[in-house]
């Protein structure tokens, strides 16, 4: 059996796994068809995995342990890898932080805050600190530094998801940093729709009722998986990933996109309260 390029396992704790789990596996003699013998889950995910792009789920690690006589190894390492994953990011954001950087297509809504992948570092600083008020300055931008990092997912040349968000008016009528740092945050929207990373919309302040007045959602789709939906509270967050109750949230995301300005008159008004900003003034609400 022909072995694959090598894999710099210096790199990171996950890369380190995915070149012990590789390793084990070619000495066994087994190619990626052979060994997922007896599970449900495919080469390209497997190799994924070796090449320390995706957590291991429990499941494969014990499958590999049984199948390659490893005693527990890789059940035992799996919470490790997890763990340097998500370095910067709660437990529970764990599976979104893995599923973004697959996704065919991310939808998003989130009525209080700018999303996650769109915010500034100093947005983001400022959500960060009135949800944790004691951390420390090195905790703090750790969980900066880390957000910042996944709106790489922006910037390269691999290939980029389509990327939805819908925005609440109040989020840019009503600053939450000063007049400079706004416009900063609405410029970072406005570039990434002109740069065609991503399509915003905007829902007005008087469309009191919509599909999703309790909570925020991220919907994600996949070339080879089932889809996924997100929603996050204060200290919590719940993924749910069984397609029939996915496809509800969908259909009640098409129904907000529906209410929602267009993609031009939002950009529009965005652009306008960023100006607004830049000169001091208070942007005008949607009458």
């Amino acid at each position: 059996m022909a072995r694959g390029k090598d894999i710099d396992g210096s790199v990171s704790v996950p890369t380190f796994y995915g070149k012990e789990l590789r390793w084990k596996r070619e000495a066994a003699g087994m190619s990626l068809e052979t060994f997922l013998e007896g599970s449900f889950y495919g080469k390209t995910y497997l190799s994924d995995i070796e090449h320390g792009e995706r957590r291991m789920p429990v499941e494969l690690a014990r499958h590999a342990d049984r199948v390659l006589g490893t005693d527990g190894f890789f059940e035992r390492r799996c919470e490790d890898v997890r763990k340097a994953r998500r370095g910067g990011h709660a437990a529970y954001f764990e599976k979104v932080l893995e599923a973004e950087k697959h996704a065919a297509t991310i939808e998003e809504w989130c009525q209080m805050l700018f999303p996650g992948l769109l915010q500034t570092p100093a947005y983001a600083r400022a959500v960060i600190l009135a949800g944790l008020p004691l951390s420390t300055d090195a905790e703090v931008e750790e969980k900066v530094n880390a957000r910042m990092a996944r709106a790489e997912l922006f910037d390269g040349n691999h290939r980029l998801p389509e990327y939805w968000v819908i925005l609440h008016e109040s989020l840019i009528t009503d600053p939450l940093l000063a007049p400079h740092g706004m416009a900063e945050q609405l410029d970072r929207i406005v570039e990434l729709v002109e740069r065609r990373r991503i399509t915003s919309q905007v829902l007005p302040r008087k469309c009191v009722a919509h599909p999703f007045m309790t909570g925020s959602a991220k919907i994600m789709a996949f070339a080879d998986a089932p889809p996924l939906f997100y929603t996050e509270a204060l200290h919590s967050g719940d993924t749910i990933d069984d397609p029939a109750l996915v496809e509800d949230y969908r259909r009640s995301y098409d129904r907000l996109r529906a209410v929602a300005l267009s993609p031009e008159a939002s950009l529009a008004m965005i652009e306008a309260a960023a100006g607004d900003y830049r000169n001091g003034k208070q942007p005008n609400r949607v009458e």
